[in-house]
């Protein structure tokens, strides 16, 4: 039996004269990228650069946006009402389709950053409202979300509105036992293991999931794997992703190709 999946990076995430992640080396390794909009990380120039690194690779680019949280790197809830919300993201996926539009690449996917991503997770209602808004705004573009037990239903939810919807699945983090990440904040959120981080990629797509942080069964219905490029263990694993699922019958593809 073969299998494909996509294999995604936040970049781009990088401000004025701060350096964050190892762009240049993971764009190496996957088929599509999250560019940061400038709310939570990121600049013009940034953008602008990103961008072109992932015309250079044959990469294909999504809108990374989060809160305007810039001090907390989005990472912290905010607060918004629905309207408020809507208005910030389609400003932030707005700007990097103007970059996207430049360098004459599409605009794949939208996923959402850290604390409002996180937070999606439980709300399928604002969900839907917002991967509807980006499908006015922007066309047919997938929308990613974080692949649960909960989100399967999701999904079936979207298509059912004409809604592209993928979801993810981080072989470099662990998970509660409710499938959601395990939160930062915890000394064992992140993998560091680059073998085991292969190792987890190619389980998640084979069997459908994974054990969480407490051994509870997770059942996933992954579309794409998302590798950390301020993880350098994650970039080694990256390079290892491609020798472990090339044994298994996995293909590489970007998200386009799979949902």
């Amino acid at each position: 039996m073969r299998y494909s999946v996509d294999v995604n990076c936040d970049m781009g995430e990088s401000f004025g004269a701060y350096t964050l992640g190892i762009d240049h080396e993971v764009i190496k390794y996957i088929s599509s990228s999250n560019i940061a909009c400038g709310f939570h990380a990121s600049d013009p120039d940034v953008m602008a650069k990103t961008v072109e690194l992932c015309k250079k690779h044959h990469v294909m680019a999504g809108a990374h946006p989060g809160y305007p949280d810039l001090l907390g790197f989005g990472r912290r809830y905010m607060d918004m009402v629905e309207q408020e919300l809507l208005h910030c993201i389609i400003y932030q996926v707005g700007a990097l389709k103007g970059f996207l539009d430049y360098f004459g690449l599409p605009l794949q996917h939208v996923k959402l950053h850290g604390a409002l991503y996180n937070y999606l997770v439980n709300d399928e209602r604002l969900s839907i409202s917002i991967a509807s808004a980006i499908q006015k705004a922007f066309g047919d573009v997938i929308f990613l979300t974080l692949g649960t037990n909960r989100t399967s239903k999701l999904k079936e939810n979207c298509k059912k509105q004409g809604i592209r919807l993928a979801l993810e699945a981080f072989p470099d983090r662990n998970y509660t036992d409710d499938g959601e990440l395990l939160s930062r904040r915890h000394e064992e959120a992140v993998l560091k293991d680059h073998e085991k981080i292969a190792q987890r990629a190619t389980r998640m797509v084979k069997e459908k999931g994974i054990p969480s942080i407490n051994g509870k069964w997770l059942e996933m219905d992954i579309d794409t794997l998302c590798i950390h490029g301020d993880n350098a263990e994650s970039i080694e694993a990256a390079k290892m992703i491609h020798n472990f699922v090339a044994k298994e019958g996995i293909e590489i593809k970007p998200l386009c190709e799979i949902v």
